[in-house]
């Protein structure tokens, strides 16, 4: 797996929260060796305050981030994925577009920050902390010695930053 930027597509139900954290997140840190993308089986059609208001805050350009639907990915001339990535539990128990190129994928499901009931700054903070997480597990990704494992071991290493128990560790490889 050397060669091209390797195209990552993340998928969620409503794409508006978790997977667009995601996809600006591989942006940055993946900058030069990946490319992020984000799609839902059920987009909301827009991106949630919160998730655009934090990303804004660390500094990220937020004016390309949409919700949209996965099938634009499974259309000809969209981009071939290298990696397709579920961040919900909804999304990982749908039946998914079949992807052009056989991409890798894994179920890195995280808790939704846009269903958290409370005050603002509770919301806020499920927002910072599905943040934290996937930067950990993106950092950990876009790290990985791709060009080193073979598929088998790419997807055990894949697999293995998905777990649950995974969220709380500290980045490395």
């Amino acid at each position: 797996m050397t060669g091209h930027a390797k195209n990552v597509l993340f998928l969620c139900t409503g794409n508006s929260a978790r997977s667009i954290l995601a996809e600006a997140i591989l942006n940055r840190i993946g900058y030069g060796g990946f490319v992020g993308y984000s799609a839902g089986s059920d987009p909301k059609g827009a991106v949630h305050p919160y998730a655009v208001d934090l990303l804004q805050r660390q500094n990220y350009a937020t004016g390309a981030l949409s919700s949209k639907s996965w099938n634009v990915f499974a259309k000809t001339g969209a981009p071939k994925m290298d990696f397709v990535f579920t961040v919900c539990d909804a999304a990982a128990e749908e039946i998914c577009p079949v992807w052009p190129g056989q991409p890798m994928t894994a179920h890195w499901g995280l808790p939704d920050p846009a269903a958290v009931t409370g005050s603002e700054a509770e919301k806020r903070y499920a927002f910072a902390d599905t943040y934290r997480m996937l930067e950990q597990r993106i950092g950990v990704f876009v790290n990985l010695p791709m060009a080193s494992l073979d598929r088998l071991s790419l997807q055990k290493r894949l697999d293995e930053i998905g777990r649950a128990e995974f969220a709380d560790l500290k980045q490395g490889a």
